[in-house]
């Protein structure tokens, strides 16, 4: 028989803890028993334990959580050719080339994580096809809301004869002669997707295991997959099956909540009592599961991209000439949707980034709650790219949370507001400004739209600078202290979780990172640098055990490099 994990076995912990907890916010000494923490400094220091750390000079967390992911989009992305560092698009030609050297005639050449908006315009199909000697070229925008293909997709997808039109949603781009260019936005990648999905689930359940141990090891411990199933980014009608086969293998890591994206839902048979016309089969909605891996909300798309200037704003964005956006279908039907689904006792995460779609999603959340009242159901806003100062007040009044990605201002935050301008660059991707109305804002990354690193976001958070140095909005900066929170407590609440997680109370599980450096007290510019030396998931080492070596062989405190080696201590 095996040895016990750590999560069986008492286990105590000493150091400089930072609980996120009101009650006691500091801490030096942690217990540990059946994956839950069983008390904190004199109530557990002189008890005995199978397992001590003593984690000398370095800080104790709560675990990390990410609002609004995208894993196995991510998780597929690390086999694919990164385009994420092209700044020219002669760049991407010669990777497609290099790429295509030596491939079959017949293989397909996938890369992701391209932006039009630092290489100052988007593939060309010609180009794609030469550079790729004719083979199939699907390059992926790292907004997830647009990608550039070659000639032979086209014509496999019936654009080039005409026989396929682009969906309702989505736009075939043309040149002035009425040509194609190989740009297809929003739902028209479906034409490309239909060629390749459903992916294998033990393909994609192969993919979320690289996705989760990366994930471990920047902290994370709880994760929201926004959008699985049929949809924009779905990967399969199955999708859930690979989430179950990549738990039952013990290559996922983190605990994971699934949005089921909208289009997954259809029309139900119930009692008319039931009050239920509109779900998916069996009645599930969310909160089914358990603590490992469970339903979340309902994932409805509303508009487009604000870096692929297809967000729904009430204002023309600069450079264009009329407002509107690309509204992923009518907002008649995706209004009475958002009803239905929570009729149907979902929680609903409508993705809105324009100001526009934010109206709409509020409107939506606004009657839903008229025609069944449901106290507290966090209703979210994914995005909540641009939001008018005449909002702010709604999202308190209707309990919505506005789910932000702040990272976004880091790396394609200029391009923003640019299209923006700086009247309403004031608006984009606010934080304080939520806070100060009591609204709870969770932490974020979108990855692979943007970096998903947890102390990242926090930093930006703080210091919310674009790459170019432009201190964007400055009056939504918060502390450190606030950033810390919002990717741990205010995470789980936004999930309905913060009994459970989110904090190094008692009672709660035993998810915990332990850092190099204290994140609310380091230099606001080195709070992305910090090292994460472990993670604990309901008191399992996820990350960091090679370090931890033999409790029983080793002593001494923790190393304050990353990279080093952590000693324990083990008593009985």
């Amino acid at each position: 028989m095996s040895a016990p994990s750590v999560s069986d076995q008492p286990l105590a912990l000493s150091g400089g803890i930072r609980t996120v907890d009101d009650q006691q916010p500091h801490a030096h000494t942690l217990g540990v028993l059946a994956g839950r923490i069983v008390g904190l400094d004199a109530t557990v220091e002189d008890l005995p334990a199978r397992t001590v750390l003593d984690c000398g000079g370095a800080t104790v967390v709560p675990g990390f959580g990410d609002a609004h992911n995208h894993m196995a989009w991510f998780g597929q992305s690390l086999t694919e050719l990164d385009l994420s560092t092209a700044t020219t698009l002669s760049q991407v030609y010669d990777a497609v080339a290099r790429r295509a050297a030596g491939l079959p005639a017949d293989a397909w050449i996938i890369g992701s994580g391209y932006d039009d908006t630092v290489m100052g315009g988007h593939p060309h199909r010609a180009e794609l096809d030469r550079a790729a000697g004719g083979r199939p070229v699907w390059l992926k925008h790292r907004s997830g809301h647009m990608c550039a293909v070659g000639s032979e997709i086209l014509r496999r997808a019936g654009v080039l004869d005409g026989t396929a039109d682009a969906p309702e949603g989505g736009v075939v781009v043309r040149d002035g002669d009425g040509a194609p260019t190989g740009l297809l936005q929003e739902r028209a990648q479906a034409l490309v997707t239909d060629l390749v999905m459903p992916y294998p689930v033990a393909d994609l359940a192969d993919a979320l295991g690289r996705a989760a141990e990366v994930y471990a090891a920047e902290g994370l411990t709880h994760v929201v997959e926004a959008g699985i199933g049929l949809g924009l980014i779905g990967r399969s009608p199955v999708e859930a099956a690979a989430y179950q086969l990549a738990r039952e293998r013990g290559t996922l890591r983190t605990r994971v909540e699934l949005m089921v994206a909208a289009d997954n839902l259809h029309a139900l048979r119930a009692h008319a009592d039931d009050g239920i016309t509109t779900g998916i089969d069996l009645g599930l909605r969310s909160g089914f599961g358990d603590d490992r891996l469970r339903l979340g909300p309902m994932k409805i798309w509303l508009d487009g991209s604000l870096i692929g200037r297809t967000a729904a704003v009430s204002e023309p964005l600069c450079g264009h000439d009329h407002a509107g956006g690309v509204y992923q279908n009518s907002p008649e039907e995706m209004h009475r949707l958002v009803v239905e689904a929570h009729r149907a006792g979902w929680r609903v995460a409508a993705h809105a980034i324009g100001d526009s779609a934010v109206d709409l999603a509020l409107d939506a959340f606004a009657e839903a709650q008229r025609v069944l009242p449901r106290p507290d159901v966090r209703h979210r806003v994914e995005h909540s790219g641009v939001v008018r100062p005449d909002q702010l007040d709604r999202y308190a009044e209707l309990g919505a949370v506005p789910v932000p990605q702040p990272r976004f201002l880091y790396e394609v935050g200029d391009s923003m507001s640019a299209g923006l301008g700086p009247e309403r660059t004031v608006w984009m991707y606010r934080h304080r400004s939520f806070l100060e109305r009591g609204i709870r804002v969770p932490g974020s990354s979108d990855r692979p739209v943007a970096p998903g690193a947890p102390l990242l976001g926090m930093q930006s958070m703080v210091e919310r600078l674009s790459r170019a140095g432009t201190v964007l909005a400055p009056d939504e900066r918060v502390t450190a202290e606030q950033a810390l929170r919002a990717y741990t407590i205010d995470a789980a609440w936004a999930s309905h979780d913060e009994d459970r997680r989110g904090s190094i109370t008692p009672g709660k599980y035993a998810d915990f990172v332990i850092l190099s450096d204290d994140p609310v007290l380091a230099d606001s510019t080195r709070i992305g640098a910090i090292d994460v030396l472990a993670t604990f998931v309901a008191g399992e080492c996820v990350h960091g055990a090679d370090a931890l070596g033999d409790p029983a062989s080793l002593d001494g405190p923790l190393p304050m490099a990353g990279t080093a080696r952590q000693h324990a201590r083990s008593h009985s």
